[in-house]
């Protein structure tokens, strides 16, 4: 009885769930597929992630959709990169939010499954492709990015994780 007893109180103790790892706001994070370590804003603000890039380029491989393209980086070397088209994503762009009636457009962007390295940490994550060369940061992690990592960002703090150990 006192073994049934002891049983039951622990099966009614709390799960905990896994504590999540803190980040800085911008962290280094690896993209062994492209042989590249990119600076990276981790964004809460935003749901998915963005990797900038330049002369980008839909084509079909054995009847399968693709995209070839360039990073848009401050050091990129030219190199024309090919990966499998995972989706086409639909992204509101932002609007005034003081006129009224004002319709968002929606661009289009190409979306890769692509394995990112977060200090000793890989994840493959859905990232879209788009010019992001007048920004300070090539690489934008979003929330959807941040819950495969299991992360959570403090904006007070920066480059956190280290170089990245994958």
């Amino acid at each position: 009885m006192k073994s049934l007893l002891a049983l039951l109180s622990i099966l009614a103790l709390p799960v905990m769930a896994a504590e999540p790892t803190l980040y800085g706001r911008y962290e280094n994070i690896a993209l062994p597929e492209l042989g590249e370590t990119l600076k990276a804003k981790m964004d809460t603000g935003a749901y998915t992630a963005s990797l900038s890039a330049k002369d980008i380029e839909l084509f079909t491989r054995d009847g399968n959709e693709w995209v070839r393209f360039r990073l848009a980086t401050k050091n990129a070397d030219g190199k024309v990169y090919e990966h499998e088209l995972s989706r086409i994503s639909k992204i509101k762009n932002r609007v005034d939010e003081d006129e009224e009636g004002d319709v968002p457009e929606v661009s289009k962007r190409p979306v890769i499954d692509l394995e990112l390295c977060l200090g000793d940490v890989k994840r493959t994550v859905e990232v879209n492709l788009v010019d992001r060369s007048h920004f300070n940061y090539p690489l934008l992690i979003g929330s959807k990015a941040l819950k495969e990592f299991k992360a959570a960002v403090n904006p007070a703090k920066k480059f956190t994780a280290g170089k990245p150990d994958c």
